[in-house]
């Protein structure tokens, strides 16, 4: 059991898709000896890289599930977590960097601050993650690390100093020049395990000083000792340097550049140095949890291994052995065999089985403490969940998870294809919280959503694979929403008469629009008009219509209700007569509050070369894209762009046979708008004609 969280580092390896995460990582592992072979990202020896464990990462040499490892560099015990880059997989980096104290941004030396790079900056902030950056890929054409600095200080708006200058780039790369000890640094032998600090070469004296003069400055702002030696002239000693470098990153007021090759095996030690150097401990982190029988009081939790054990279950696996719980522990100890409860559903639960996460693979442990990332088996429970010890009810604060954006029909062709696909639905959406299914009440067909077509694309490919479950998509379907645009008022009465004691509410009240929330209810009533017990009948009456709009059966959203006025019965008003005359009203009111159909839509990145810009421009222009800034580098260009997701189906086809297959983009979710009458129009008669077809039935 590691004990002294002094030295312990909880790390995330993040960036923009395909800046080299992965290949960084297997760096990392293989010069901590956790492997003794390197394997490159897209498999092409048969085994590929140790992080991308599932098939299908291999094949697309992409990684689309964070995997968790750890390892030991100089006496610190390291758990690292790689993540996913693609903006469709939001969901791994944003459960990462909920459990983790520290990361690593890692920047492409050509490309530089890329979108999913800003995306990424974001969540890191969201959970105030202090993070180092480490620019890659310093040998490729184009490749310049000042430049991707001066990025990082203007697009993320970051204090980025650099801690290293480059010896040489593109293909005259060979090492780095460590601005603390002022040593040039080479990386040799066959994969650049042999360290060599030599004198700094002649041709590079004037800028190494010049980079430390910025360094000692940014420095001095953390650390009184270091501004006095600055001021005064004087040697700044390599201990009190680091030591200001490393409270200037955790007050999230520094970010320090490192840089090398990943693929080229060069400055991946100084950066593992670095991570020990300069990210948090344990100890460096408030974590926070909600006591849950002090009306969710915020309460700081202690870092201690002998405190009452508090920890959080942040992501699922079902993988050959049953469901597979990695959790991170808070505070306490936690013991193979210990009695453990979850506090959101009361259950108490016996640890069989804890482990140590290697990729896919897994070591076994007898215990764990404060400050460690580790993983269990047998428990059921969903992302999310807190554990105790039983001593102390808290929960955890939770993440952001973000909507989903695209809807997919799927019908599984036979029976049995039936069965692995409702188990794989089972699985896949307690694993993902961005994945949903539901079965259409209307049509009877299974629908599931998902971030983008490559989010819904894999796991699709994923039901065939894993679970035999063969299945076939129908078209991909947009959430769209509706909404209304002005106010309206309603006075309905609802009356009914059958024998005996029958029904009857009257409700009278606006509906107006409400931007800050989807729903908000209000009453003004005075006098006992509408008695207070059913206030909250009304309340559910209008919520039951916001599930299906009466424009193209959407749900509706940021509309508010208010009821004012209203009328009762002692013997005929009921709840039930109060949410009849609710929805009533609702419908009476929506009808004459113009409403509108909103859909998303989606803020796209495209890179490719210049000469292609005018194509990129073309094929966004002509998918309803409102064209928002354009950036030339190197070579290259970025188009950024918002457009409507129901146009972008089929867009990464399109946009690669306009680029001879040159051009990457990303999209992630904006914002909602209005749809164009033309197109408003179009799904109304789409709905209309379904509505029609039902009734013929």
């Amino acid at each position: 059991m590691i004990t002294d969280l002094v030295n312990v580092r909880n790390i995330g390896i993040s960036a923009h898709i395909d800046s080299g995460k992965t290949t960084l990582t297997e760096r990392l592992l293989f010069y901590t000896n956790r492997i003794h072979a390197v394997h490159e990202v897209r498999g092409k020896d048969g085994v590929g890289a140790t992080m991308d464990s599932m098939e299908l990462e291999r094949e697309r040499g992409i990684t689309i599930q964070s995997a968790a490892t750890h390892c030991e560099w100089k006496g610190h015990h390291i758990n690292v977590i790689d993540t996913p880059g693609h903006v469709d997989f939001t969901v791994e980096v944003e459960r990462a960097m909920r459990v983790l104290d520290g990361a690593v941004l890692v920047l492409c030396g050509v490309a530089g601050v890329q979108s999913q790079s800003m995306t990424v900056d974001r969540q890191m902030r969201r959970y105030h993650v202090p993070r180092i950056a480490f620019v890659n890929k310093c040998d490729r054409t184009g490749a310049d690390p000042y430049r991707v600095a001066e990025q990082l200080r203007e697009k993320l708006k970051l204090d980025a100093v650099m801690v290293q200058i480059p010896i040489g780039l593109e293909d005259e790369h060979k090492g780095v020049v460590d601005l603390v000890t002022m040593k040039a640094v080479y990386f040799e032998g066959d994969m650049g395990q042999e360290i060599r600090e030599d004198e700094i070469p002649a041709d590079l004296i004037d800028k190494a000083n010049e980079r430390r003069e910025m360094l000692l400055e940014a420095a001095s702002m953390f650390d009184d000792d270091v501004a006095e030696l600055f001021l005064g002239g004087e040697e700044v000693p390599e201990d009190l340097l680091k030591q200001a470098i490393r409270k200037g990153t955790l007050a999230l007021k520094m970010v320090p550049v490192f840089m090398g090759s990943a693929h080229k095996n060069r400055g991946v030690q100084k950066l593992l140095d670095g991570i020990v150097d300069y990210l948090p401990t344990p100890y460096d982190v408030e974590n926070k949890a909600l006591d849950l029988d002090n009306e969710e009081k915020e309460v700081v939790l202690g870092n201690d291994p002998e405190d009452p054990l508090v920890m959080l279950a942040f992501k699922l696996e079902d993988g050959r052995y049953g469901q597979l719980t990695y959790i991170r522990i808070y505070q306490g100890t936690l013991r193979k065999g210990d009695m453990i409860v979850n506090t959101h559903s009361g259950k108490k639960v016996k640890v069989g089985r804890l482990v140590r996460m290697h990729a896919d693979e897994m070591e076994d442990i007898e215990d764990a403490c404060a400050g460690d990332l580790v993983a269990l088996f047998g428990i059921d429970c969903a992302s999310g969940d807190t554990f105790t010890d039983g001593r102390l009810n808290y929960a955890m604060t939770s993440m952001h998870v973000p909507e989903p954006v695209i809807q997919l029909m799927i019908e599984p062709v036979d029976n049995k294809a039936q069965i692995n696909m409702s188990k794989a639905l089972q699985r896949f959406t307690r694993e993902d919280p961005t994945f949903r299914a539901f079965v259409d009440p209307e049509s009877g067909e299974t629908v599931i959503c998902g971030m983008g077509e490559l989010h819904l694309d894999v796991y699709v490919e994923r039901m065939r694979r894993e679970y035999k479950a063969n299945v076939r998509t129908g078209a991909p379907q947009v959430a769209y929403r509706e909404t209304i645009t002005q106010p309206s008022h309603f006075d309905y009465t609802h009356k009914k008469q059958t024998g005996g004691s029958g029904q009857f509410a009257r409700i009278i009240g606006t509906m107006e629009p409400y931007a800050e929330e989807e729903y908000a209810f209000e009453s003004t009533v005075i006098g006992g008009t509408i008695p207070k017990e059913y206030i909250p009948s009304c309340d559910k009456g209008f919520r039951s219509q916001l599930e299906e709009g009466l424009l193209i059966g959407f749900p509706v959203v940021n509309i508010k209700m208010t009821v004012e006025d209203g009328g009762w019965h002692p013997v005929d008003s009921s709840d039930m007569a109060f949410q009849t005359c609710a929805r009533a009203a609702f419908r009476e009111a929506y009808r004459k509050a113009k409403p509108v159909i909103m859909e998303p839509v989606m803020k796209v990145s495209v890179e490719a070369p210049t000469e292609f810009q005018g194509a990129v421009v073309r094929t966004l222009m002509q998918r309803r894209g409102l064209v928002q800034a354009t950036n030339e580098n190197q070579g290259m260009c970025t188009v950024e762009a918002e457009v409507p997701l129901a146009d972008m189906f089929g867009y990464s086809t399109t946009v690669r046979s306009s680029t001879q297959g040159k051009a990457e983009f990303t999209m992630e979710f904006s914002r909602y708008a209005q749809v164009p009458e033309s197109i408003a129009e179009e799904l109304l008669k789409k709905f209309a004609n379904k509505r029609k077809g039902k009734a013929e039935e």
